[in-house]
């Protein structure tokens, strides 16, 4: 329920949620709907998860069997398809919409 609800409907979902149903506004059942797919491929978010752990590009790449300048083009592309400012950005970005 959102926090503007009718205060009707507030009580009614009391009711409901004490009587053991469940409740669930429309409003945010249609923006959890809308929620963007993740653009990221599996290594651009390993390599994200890397960076987000702290190793350098030139460690993740030995770790993961790439070249440093793999390592970095995936990197600059997960920066540029979540319209991240820096790499640690993209990080954040990622780990927040939950696809890292």
């Amino acid at each position: 329920m959102l926090k503007d609800s009718r205060p009707e409907d507030l009580v009614n979902a009391i009711r409901d949620v004490a009587a053991g149903g469940r409740v669930v506004d429309q409003k945010l059942a249609y923006a959890a709907l809308d929620v963007p797919a993740n653009p990221l491929t599996d290594r651009e978010a390993d390599v994200l998860r890397l960076t987000g752990a702290g190793a350098a590009p030139r460690d993740i790449a030995k770790d993961l069997h790439l070249s440093y300048g793999t390592v970095r083009n995936y990197l600059a592309s997960a920066v540029t398809k979540l319209n991240a400012r820096t790499r640690l950005d993209a990080v954040r970005i990622a780990t927040e919409a939950g696809w890292l």
